[in-house]
């Protein structure tokens, strides 16, 4: 009969070790493997981080980190951030729908709302969009759309044309004016409070003799709530580009001059 075996205790736990090796890298293998990195993938976990953070947390080093990647490998499909966002926003409007039900200005304003409703959605995306020109193909599908609803309107085709341009530019500077800063939705809410109460107390303190219609007119401006105000700067835009006639061209201007769909100042 052979003495205890002192090289026992070192030969478990060789075994032990090679069974732990062997068990995580057999289970490396078999997890499944990472779906192929694409646009569409990229501009959906940006709208799930912007959802969830806020548009100014969805940079590229984020989603490189959400997408479990580096941000590297973004830069195959969108050259910064702010052509990601852009590209977000082309997504967000390609869900809009337009109804058949109704006459062209029904159908126009129901389209217009929703449009107004994505931009207050998702703060931080109307500021942006004043900064990027929209031009992805779901924008352009959305121009088609408002275009062809004035021109159903009465309205001739190049009076309708610059129409398009002036009602999504006031949307998105009103939609920017009024969402939610950085700081998120609670600091935008103080923020407005305050604003407002800043706003409400400087108007109905103006001095007569400096500011004598600010001061006689004083309930005129700060009355009407923000609903009502918002439907009648619609119906001054809709009204205003129905009566206002497009200038006849410039020839003197360079060819290639920006036109009002192409580009515009905040």
């Amino acid at each position: 009969m052979g003495g205890p075996n002192h090289n026992e205790p070192v030969r478990d736990e060789r075994v032990r070790y090679c069974v732990a090796v062997s068990s995580s890298v057999r289970s490396r293998r078999e997890r499944p493997a990472k779906p192929a990195l694409s646009r569409e993938w990229i501009v959906a976990e940006t709208i799930r981080l912007m959802k969830a953070e806020g548009l100014e947390k969805a940079t590229m080093r984020r989603v490189a980190d959400a997408l479990d990647t580096g941000p590297a490998s973004l830069y195959a499909y969108v050259a910064s951030t702010t052509e990601l966002h852009a590209a977000v926003l082309d997504e967000l409007i390609g869900a809009l729908t337009e109804t058949t039900v109704g006459t062209a200005p029904e159908r126009l304003r129901s389209l217009l709302a929703d449009y107004t409703r994505i931009m207050f959605s998702h703060p931080g995306l109307a500021r942006s969009a004043l900064l990027m020109r929209p031009s992805g193909p779901n924008a352009i599908v959305l121009y088609d759309r408002i275009l062809g609803l004035l021109i159903e309107n009465g309205l001739e085709p190049g009076r309708a044309a610059w129409g398009v341009d002036l009602l999504l530019q006031h949307l998105t500077a009103n939609a920017a004016e009024h969402s939610a800063p950085p700081g998120g939705r609670s600091a935008a809410a103080r923020d407005h409070s305050v604003e407002q109460d800043a706003l409400f107390v400087a108007v109905r303190m103006a001095d007569p003799e400096r500011t004598p219609h600010v001061a006689a007119y004083a309930e005129e401006l700060l009355g009407g709530a923000p609903e009502q105000r918002a439907r009648w700067a619609l119906d001054a835009v809709l009204a205003g580009i129905a009566v206002t006639a497009v200038p006849a061209p410039d020839r003197s201007a360079p060819s290639d001059a920006p036109t009002p769909l192409k580009e515009h100042t905040p």
